[in-house]
């Protein structure tokens, strides 16, 4: 089992345990025994926190701060799926999802497998479906990875999604790609290692990446 070194802002390993529970307690008022499977699951949930805190330039490394939203964000997300993918409480699971979607805004489900490195702008109306994510990734608020009959999209590494962008469907987004504000790209492919744009036409326009915005944001 993955264990955890990061430091714990105003908060033990047990009154963090302490607190998600007491949350999951307000939102979901049904007596439900929660603490069991946070528990189990907990020391390995944090290492993958801890691994994706530390590859990014932007927070201090090796700290995880309750009261930092994209942070918290983050540990409900990686403490839901470790529960899941270790076979555990799919009813705390699905406890853990609502309560990031209450908190923080978003749709992100127990079931999606994240990469390991990924970060959050800001939280508020992400959309996330069953899709490939590759690791270096970068999502703003009111974003969308969505499927379109069935068939979901495969996203390289160091993608960028700003606000208001969608990529739906049969899309293959290349590594570095960086889809610009409100472009949305429908059953499309990029090459990689480009700017997108949309137009009203509905095609899209390709431009060379003239910001370095990913290998400012983490360690590559």
């Amino acid at each position: 089992m993955e264990r955890s070194a990061v430091e714990l802002i105003n908060h033990t390993r047990a009154s963090l345990i302490d607190y998600v529970c007491a949350q999951i307690g307000t939102f979901f008022p049904d007596g439900a025994d929660v603490r069991g499977a946070i528990t189990q699951d907990f020391a390995e949930a944090m290492a993958r926190v801890e691994r994706c805190l530390n590859a990014n330039r932007v927070w201090p490394h090796g700290r995880f701060n309750y009261l930092h939203s994209a942070q918290y964000c983050l540990f409900l997300y990686y403490l839901s799926n470790t529960i899941w993918r270790n076979g555990g409480d799919t009813d705390t699971c699905t406890r853990l999802f609502l309560l990031n979607k209450a908190l923080n805004g978003i749709d992100l489900f127990y079931e999606i497998a994240m990469p390991d490195i990924f970060i959050l702008g800001h939280s508020t109306g992400i959309v996330l479906t069953k899709a490939t994510y590759g690791n270096y990734l970068i999502l703003h608020q009111n974003c969308t990875v969505g499927r379109n009959h069935d068939v979901a999209p495969v996203l390289g590494e160091g993608v960028v999604m700003y606000p208001g962008s969608s990529i739906i469907g049969r899309s293959r987004i290349g590594g570095l790609s960086t889809i610009s504000i409100g472009t949305q790209v429908v059953n499309r492919d990029t090459p990689g290692d480009c700017m997108v744009f949309g137009a009203e036409s509905g095609e899209l326009a390709f431009k060379p990446r003239s910001h370095r915005y990913v290998e400012e944001v983490f360690h590559i």
